[in-house]
């Protein structure tokens, strides 16, 4: 079969790497000039399926409140004149009661192990090095409050089979030595050995070239103006600029957090808002006490991932529409919890910092799947969670193409948007 797969971020190479190893014949479209340019670029890096608990739950709405007048809070609702925003904000708040909440987690958890697994494999048939550890998350806690808060979430992911042990203060020093340094004394944390980190954008762009290797065509850039629909389906992608119209047998949308409006005037909504985030990433020199194992500061958000000789810190939510500039506000505020955590540090003055949009959706489950129009997929809105599940979307997709069940229990798009 033909396939076209739109986007080549995480999310759409591996799904292209999936469906080239079904036997498919593969042509990715990327506006960008090269894999995982965007959203992908430079995220935090953890393989978190043992945090994976879904934005929304019972304590959310009111943090959000709090946060509102906080131009440095971790996550932050900037109101917009904009019908998509406040369908989703409500649609968000639906999915804060228990039992959404619930169901939610456990299918993140499923799809989350799945993918995890799926990349251990793929990593250990390609003999990819995306500088990875696999060293396990601590979330650390400065906030004895914040810390018993935790508990009984960490407790819930044992329920679940999952490995999320408490640490005290001595414990979580050993397991990472350059906490012992915290302007901030931690008070507690939670240990997952099973979890991992790795770059993201590297795995991308070497998952890219293998799949070119193997016979799939990348197209760079190309700006996709619209998708022809016709009586029986798709008649192809169209675009900008161009006359020709790329046509398939079946189109994979992998557009992040622009699918919706690549799917808009099909006829088909789907909940999926940008969720605009920040990134730090500070050069690290011999000397330097620096972490090792990746971090989550859970008072904060913000994560840690050791990256080879970088220190890549991602964090922070802001609701504001599809504007990507870069607030600096926000930008100073990271580095300042960062240097109060780790201040032996010595090039703090060569920082780079980032913004990335991440396709969210109220329940923080993606949609991966069969739309109603015939021959068109999608696998996109994974938010935070694009890392830690692209490998097991990629695969699930190829299956659902194919016309085979996925191995994992989840709740696919069967003909559903």
């Amino acid at each position: 079969m033909r396939v076209a797969v739109l986007g080549a971020g995480i999310a759409g190479v591996t799904s292209a790497w999936y469906l080239a190893q079904a036997g498919h014949e593969v042509t990715v479209l990327e506006r960008g000039d090269a894999a995982a340019l965007e959203t992908s670029f430079a995220n935090g890096g953890q393989i978190s399926v043992c945090h994976a608990e879904p934005w929304a739950n019972l304590k959310a709405p009111w943090k959000i409140l709090q946060w509102l007048a906080e131009d440095d809070a971790p996550l932050l609702w900037r109101m917009q004149a904009d019908v998509a925003q406040w369908r989703w904000g409500l649609r968000f708040l639906r999915e804060c009661a228990p039992g959404r909440a619930r169901r939610n987690l456990q299918a993140l958890v499923r799809l989350g192990l799945y993918s995890r697994q799926a990349l251990q494999e793929l990593r250990g048939q390609l003999g990819l090095d995306y500088d990875q550890s696999t060293r396990g998350i601590l979330h650390y806690y400065t906030d004895p409050r914040e810390f018993e808060a935790a508990l009984p979430a960490a407790a819930a992911m044992r329920q679940m089979g999952l490995q999320r042990t408490p640490a005290t203060p001595a414990q979580c020093v050993t397991i990472e030595p350059a906490l012992a340094h915290s302007h901030r004394p931690i008070v507690g944390g939670t240990y997952t050995e099973s979890d991992e980190s790795g770059d993201a954008h590297r795995f991308t762009q070497l998952l890219a070239a293998r799949c070119q290797q193997a016979g799939v065509r990348f197209r760079y850039g190309v700006n996709i103006a619209r998708i022809v629909p016709a009586a029986d389906g798709v008649a192809g992608v169209q675009l900008a600029g161009e006359d020709e119209l790329v046509t398939a047998d079946a189109y994979v949308v992998c557009l992040g957090s622009y699918t919706p409006h690549a799917l808009r005037p099909l006829g088909i909504t789907l909940d999926i808002y940008p969720a605009k985030g920040y990134s730090v990433t500070v050069p690290v020199e011999a000397g330097d006490i620096a972490p090792e194992v990746s971090l989550t500061d859970d008072g904060q958000k913000l994560v840690f991932s050791r990256l080879g000789q970088r220190l890549r810190v991602a964090g922070m939510a802001e609701f504001a529409g599809y504007d990507l500039q870069i607030d600096q506000a926000r930008c100073q505020a990271l580095l300042r919890r960062v240097r109060e955590i780790f201040p032996h540090l010595a090039r703090y003055k060569d920082a780079q910092f980032w913004t990335g949009l991440r396709p969210s959706t109220p329940g923080n489950l993606p949609y991966i799947g069969k739309t109603r129009v015939a021959g068109l997929f999608v696998n996109s809105g994974h938010g935070t969670l694009g890392w830690t599940e692209g490998c097991g979307s990629g695969r699930a997709l190829a299956d659902l193409l194919g016309g085979r069940r996925p191995e994992v229990d989840y709740p696919f798009m069967l003909n559903a948007a």
